[in-house]
């Protein structure tokens, strides 16, 4: 595993797409940054995300075994091991609201956004971002956001294992 660290970027997924322009990265290059100025979500929804309170990153996965027909594997792949490291973490009442959402006792947790490198027809790679919400407390105008603090009444300390489930 290869992982940039970084304080602020616009956007993980952003910073490993320009990446994979010139060369593709390594395998299970992950991006991590504490802060995103311009986080994204789906269909060009934003992610809102207190700098330092959460765990947002990006994971470039070479997926060219799979064709391009197969590419919602990578979905169903990252969100359950999604939900199986959050299960081993106690949080209550966990499912997935396919095929980007990540939710505890009906509340949105985690959001997934999934952007496939496809060239002359192959699937080459997928660079997979992840914004989890850790200790935030407060989101606006999200009235069904939380986080694990929330959830959970209790501080939990951001770390990289969850990538393992990944």
């Amino acid at each position: 595993m290869y992982i940039i660290k970084l304080d602020a970027i616009d956007s993980t997924n952003t910073y490993l797409k320009t990446l994979s322009l010139k060369k593709m990265p390594k395998d299970f290059t992950v991006v991590i940054a504490d802060e995103q100025t311009n986080g994204r979500g789906q269909m060009g929804t934003k992610w809102q995300g207190e700098a330092s309170k959460n765990l947002t990153f990006s994971v470039f996965k070479d997926v060219s075994f799979l064709k391009v027909p197969e590419q919602f594997y990578i979905s169903m792949a990252v969100a359950l091991g999604i939900t199986k490291a959050l299960k081993e973490l106690r949080v209550p009442k966990i499912k997935i609201k396919w095929p980007n959402d990540i939710l505890s006792e009906n509340k949105k947790i985690a959001g997934i956004l999934i952007e496939n490198v496809i060239k002359n027809n192959k699937l080459e790679g997928s660079i997979i971002g992840v914004g989890l919400n850790v200790n935030q407390k407060f989101f606006d105008n999200l009235p069904n956001a939380s986080s694990l603090h929330l959830l959970k009444t209790k501080f939990f300390i951001i770390c990289l294992n969850i990538l393992k489930a990944i």
